[in-house]
């Protein structure tokens, strides 16, 4: 018997490290050239493209690259990002999207030739905020937690210390896709890699309390 249950353990585990796989994610706005390898995604990001709602500027797109997979319930996202930024806006990071009109994007943004920690929270507008970076870096970590009703948002040059950045409503109880998107609103492109994408599932606060006060 135990030989037969370790042979299925084993199966199992493989099955559950292979689940994240980019390979099984989807496009939304998917790009002319991109490249999975070596567990990392590769895109040459579309011209012209952006994500954005009405406010300040008076216009609305919603045609950038974005890689997604969809989760739901409470969890913890994770990803490294290396861009080749050229100019004004040029933007690469992550995203978790309910629909067009509900979603939060974070990541870097390159403006006036500066680096700056960027995130869009849009419910129905988009508003902005951003952290001035001193220097050009290599890559950044980007990680978020959703916990009921909110989302944190951190950032890191490392993955060993995280400085949150962000603290942003999104609906609780709904599905969304989380991914990797790109965009370069005024320029003609720009290449941008990503690795280490993973999320984790965080046990549903709430239940969690319930199942904690009503032991027998």
């Amino acid at each position: 018997m135990k030989k037969l249950i370790l042979p299925l353990l084993c199966i199992l585990g493989c099955q559950m490290a292979s689940a994240q796989t980019l390979e099984k994610m989807n496009w939304f706005n998917e790009p002319e050239s991109w490249e999975i390898k070596s567990g990392k995604l590769t895109m040459d990001v579309t011209p012209k493209s952006d994500y954005w709602r009405i406010s300040h500027y008076g216009f609305t797109v919603d045609d950038a690259p974005f890689y997604y997979a969809e989760y739901g319930g409470e969890f913890e996202a994770k990803v490294k990002i290396s861009g080749d930024y050229k100019v004004r806006f040029d933007q690469a990071g992550m995203m978790i999207r309910l629909d067009h009109e509900n979603y939060i994007k974070t990541g870097i943004e390159f403006v006036d030739g500066k680096y700056n920690l960027s995130t869009v929270v849009t419910h129905h507008t988009s508003d902005w905020s951003v952290i001035a970076l001193d220097r050009p870096v290599d890559a950044i970590w980007i990680k978020a937690v959703r916990r009921l009703d909110a989302v944190e948002i951190f950032y890191s040059f490392d993955d060993r210390e995280y400085v949150m950045m962000r603290n942003a409503w999104l609906e609780a109880n709904h599905p969304v896709k989380i991914g990797m998107f790109a965009a370069c609103p005024d320029g003609d492109g720009f290449k941008v890699t990503f690795s280490d994408f993973k999320v984790t599932h965080l046990p549903d606060k709430v239940r969690t309390e319930w199942l904690k006060n009503n032991q027998d």
